[in-house]
């Protein structure tokens, strides 16, 4: 049985633990009545028994299950100076704790425990993670300061497949958006009346184009997940825009989102501003930590 959007949607959250339909409702965001009918199905095939997830419902999400993290985390991070001077953005603590702990331990709970960072400037500072996160792996980026993040993602393009791939340096407040599965290819992004920051257009779910500011639009999180084909297809595409005149300067996530549009259907999994926030500015840093505003 190949599930459904909804179908697997219902199984996920069941894997949480035992839930009412009326909480099903409310965590998937269908209707009563399209709950009802996944959970009949799932029963169904055998992939939930007495409200909950099987051994077969387990194998049936198996291949939804994300494998890896991939962490860019090889820039100069200029808009924070002074405090990245001696320190790498995503190593900057923020009320006492490093930015990139956060998305890391995200991972952890979430069973992601394959999880590799792509390092460039004070490559060596990314060492003392490894104190409390022995598991991590480091990928070192040489043309972290000839190229842009492309050039990141070329170091990590044959572990893209089933994997999530994240800015190393957002302050996350909700790990719950970090999840163990997903359906398909998404970006994390967060609807917005107006915003003048990187965002997407979206049809049906399914972003049709990325640009910067815009109004009733969907403003980009730098998280995102790739399913085995697309991560597949990324390894290629990657190398193949980076290779073109004025490659270097393109981030890597304009290779699936308007470079190479045309090889991707990559879908919107919403989250809010209360979930996860990018500290930009130095002045950013300090209205959130007072201990910098000195």
């Amino acid at each position: 049985m190949t599930l459904t959007k909804k179908q697997f949607d219902v199984l996920a959250a069941l894997t949480e633990g035992k839930l009412s339909q009326r909480e099903l409702e409310e965590k998937t965001g269908y209707s009563l009545g399209s709950v009802n009918k996944a959970v009949k199905d799932l029963t169904a095939a055998g992939y939930i028994e007495n409200g909950l997830v099987t051994k077969q419902g387990f194998s049936a999400l198996e291949p939804y299950r994300v494998k890896r993290a991939i962490f860019i985390a090889a820039g100069f991070g200029s808009r924070l100076v002074p405090i990245t001077l001696n320190t790498p953005k995503p190593l900057v603590r923020v009320n006492g704790k490093r930015i990139i702990d956060g998305l890391i331990d995200a991972c952890l709970d979430a069973g992601i425990n394959d999880i590799y960072i792509v390092r460039g400037y004070l490559a060596e500072n990314f060492d003392q993670l490894l104190y409390k996160y022995p598991m991590i792996k480091f990928l070192e980026n040489p043309l972290y300061n000839e190229a842009n993040n492309i050039s990141s993602a070329i170091c990590a393009k044959y572990l893209l497949s089933n994997a999530y791939v994240f800015e190393a340096d957002l302050l996350i407040s909700n790990p719950k958006i970090i999840t163990k599965y997903h359906y398909c290819s998404d970006f994390l992004a967060i609807k917005k009346d107006r915003s003048d920051d990187w965002c997407f257009e979206v049809k049906d779910g399914i972003i049709t184009q990325q640009k910067i500011g815009g109004f009733d639009c969907w403003q980009m999180v730098g998280i995102s997940y790739w399913d085995e084909a697309d991560g597949c297809k990324l390894a290629k595409d990657l190398q193949d825009v980076y290779e073109m005149p004025g490659g270097k300067e393109k981030y890597w996530d304009q290779v699936p989102l308007t470079v190479k549009k045309e090889n991707y259907q990559v879908a919107i999994k919403p989250c809010l501003d209360s979930d996860i926030v990018e500290i930009d500015t130095f002045r950013e840093l300090k209205a959130i930590d007072k201990t910098y505003d000195v």
